[in-house]
């Protein structure tokens, strides 16, 4: 009996578990990383007719929702898997899991397979700083951050550094409806140079503030800002509001501010957008990168960046992430595909000690 044909020695997929990714980032930094990933989405998105884009696919379930996100330009096609399950943490498990992979599109061979949990919560951090700093008041250093959960701190140091030279966020004004949320969170940022302040209630968060993050995990049209709280030149940023039935903001919070997307199509039927007609007006946050479009026009605008994640941040995040791999010698080469020697023969790989049977 032949031997099984050899493996194809160019095809191999470059691994990331969870465990070389978190390294991944304690040898670069945390600050490093977010600015990274924020420099290359914006390099993804001053290219976004390059994009073959599309809305993301996801299926629902009473306790939550798995998403798979697509995405592709000349070079590279990426997907990212994600869910998003409220109740988890009550069974010791996240509310997000993900991973997701890079491929050539040349080729169509895989290169890059990653745990991407943590690089989710890096890049949504990347994007929300990077609207903020087109769309925010110049000079805004208090932010109120409105569900203190696993994103939190990712949010506050992402503010902190990247709005421009000496213009980051320097207090937080903090409220979750779980208090040991928020006593984590000033754990976390402890020595982190913010002033942290812990408010009794979402209204009273927002007092003073000049930025507004939201990113509250309830599946359910929430409101958890109203009219009434918002204040002349108010940027708000609002992340939880991620998927069909689930908001943060009042509808007249929305009439009230210009609102920019990332892309418009996934935003009108998950974002908060979800709940105005359709031909309420948004602005895409491309065209403000490339001058197409204005953003803020003047100190007393109210803006809304009404974030939910789109792929081209997760497609950049990939890239990022491939390229830093590649430099620090981490993950292992893995061998995620079938791919003999003789590409046309597939069958033959089976032949040798544990050769299939053929009779009927």
């Amino acid at each position: 009996m032949r031997s099984s044909p050899a493996a194809n020695p160019g095809v191999h997929t470059r691994f990331l578990d969870a465990a070389a990714v978190r390294a991944l980032v304690q040898r670069i930094g945390l600050p490093a990383c977010i600015a990274g990933v924020a420099g290359q989405i914006e390099a993804h998105f001053r290219r976004w007719p390059e994009f073959d884009k599309s809305a993301r696919i996801a299926c629902h379930h009473p306790l939550g929702v798995a998403e798979l996100m697509p995405v592709a330009d000349g070079e590279h096609f990426a997907f990212k898997y994600v869910n998003g399950h409220p109740g988890n943490t009550a069974a010791g498990l996240p509310t997000v899991m993900a991973f997701g992979a890079l491929a050539e599109m040349a080729t169509g061979t895989p290169r890059l397979l990653a745990e991407m949990s943590l690089l989710t919560a890096i890049r949504t951090a990347a994007m929300s700083a990077l609207a903020a700093r087109l769309l925010a008041r110049p000079g805004s250093r208090t932010m109120a951050l409105v569900g203190n959960g696993a994103q939190a701190e990712f949010q506050a140091l992402a503010f902190r550094d990247l709005l421009g030279p000496g213009l980051g966020i320097t207090t937080l004004r903090l409220f979750d409806v779980d208090p040991a949320a928020t006593a984590k969170l000033c754990r976390n940022l402890a020595g982190a140079g913010l002033a942290l302040q812990v408010c009794a209630s979402t209204a009273e968060a927002l007092q003073g503030a000049d930025i507004v993050t939201t990113v509250t995990a309830d599946k359910r049209r929430a409101t958890i800002v109203t009219p009434e709280m918002l204040a002349p030149g108010m940027h708000l940023n609002a992340v939880g509001g991620d998927c069909p039935g689930k908001t943060e903001l009042h509808p007249e919070v929305l009439r009230a501010a210009s609102v920019f997307v990332e892309y418009e199509p996934q935003s009108r039927i998950e974002g908060d957008l979800q709940q105005m007609p359709a031909d309420f007006p948004v602005t895409e946050f491309w065209r403000v990168l490339d001058g197409s479009a204005p953003g803020r026009r003047d100190q007393t605008e109210i803006t809304v960046f009404d974030s939910v994640g789109f792929a081209l941040e997760d497609h950049a995040a990939l890239v990022w992430l491939q390229a830093q791999a590649q430099q620090l010698g981490l993950g292992t080469p893995i061998e995620l595909v079938a791919a003999p020697a003789d590409p046309k023969d597939l069958f033959g790989t089976l032949h040798g000690a544990a050769a299939p049977a053929l009779a009927a």
